[in-house]
C-alpha cells in the first residue's frame, strides 16, 4: 500500500501575525520539524502543501519533502486540502495521511500508529480522536479523494471526518493535538 504525507502549510497565519511554518522551534522551525516526523515515518513521499508565503518556506525548508503549490490559497483550508489530494491521485497513491504544520506534539511513532492501522485496514479512514471531535492526522483511502477533492473555503478534513461516515477508525491521539495558532499558544509551546 503506497501512503504519501500531506503537511498542510499553505495559510497565512493572520492570527499568528507571522508566518508561524518558519517559527523556530528545537533545532529547526514548526513546519521543519513536522517534515522530519513525517519522513521518519513508514510513508512513501511527504509532500507540503504550500500557498502564502511559498518562496521564503522553499528558502528555508531543506529537508527532503516535495512541494505542491497552491495559488489560491486564500479560498481556505479546504481548498487547500483539495488541491494536493488532487495531484496526489495523479501520482497514483492508495492512501493520503493530511498533517498540520502547526501540530509540534505530533511524532513519527504516532504517524506510524496510524499507518500500521491503515495497512491493516486499506478500507478504512483513519482518523485522530481528540474530546468528542475527530480530526487530523488522518490517512484517507482513495475511495475518499473524490469527497476530499470537492472541499472548498474553510471548511476541512474534519468535515468529512465528523460526518457519521463508515468505515472509521478513531485513534487516541493522548493528548498529542495541539495546534499553535496564536503569539500565547507559541509562547506555551516554547516554556514547556
Amino acid at each position: 500500500m503506497k501512503i504519501a504525507v500531506l503537511i498542510l502549510a499553505a495559510g497565512s497565519a493572520s492570527r499568528m501575525g507571522e508566518a508561524k511554518q518558519l517559527l523556530p522551534y528545537k533545532n529547526t522551525t514548526l513546519l521543519g520539524h513536522a517534515i522530519y516526523q513525517a519522513v521518519k515515518a513508514n510513508v512513501a513521499s511527504v509532500y507540503c502543501l504550500i500557498g502564502a508565503n511559498a518562496e521564503v518556506i522553499k528558502k528555508e525548508i531543506k529537508q527532503d519533502v516535495q512541494f505542491i503549490y497552491n495559488p489560491e490559497w486564500k479560498k481556505g483550508l479546504g481548498h487547500s486540502i483539495a488541491t494536493g489530494v488532487n495531484e496526489l491521485e495523479k501520482k497514483g497513491y492508495d492512501s493520503v495521511l493530511i498533517m498540520l504544520a502547526d501540530q509540534p506534539a505530533i511524532d513519527t511513532a504516532y504517524l506510524n500508529v496510524l499507518i500500521n492501522t491503515a495497512l491493516k485496514n486499506p478500507e478504512s479512514c483513519i482518523a485522530s480522536g481528540y474530546g468528542d471531535k475527530l480530526g487530523v492526522p488522518a490517512i484517507f483511502p482513495q475511495l475518499l479523494y473524490q469527497e476530499l477533492g470537492k472541499l472548498s473555503g474553510d471548511v476541512g478534513a474534519r468535515y468529512i471526518l465528523n460526518s457519521g461516515m463508515e468505515n472509521l477508525i478513531v485513534l487516541n491521539t493522548k493528548n498529542k493535538i495541539e495546534d499553535i495558532d496564536t503569539p500565547d499558544d507559541y509562547k506555551r509551546l516554547l516554556r514547556k
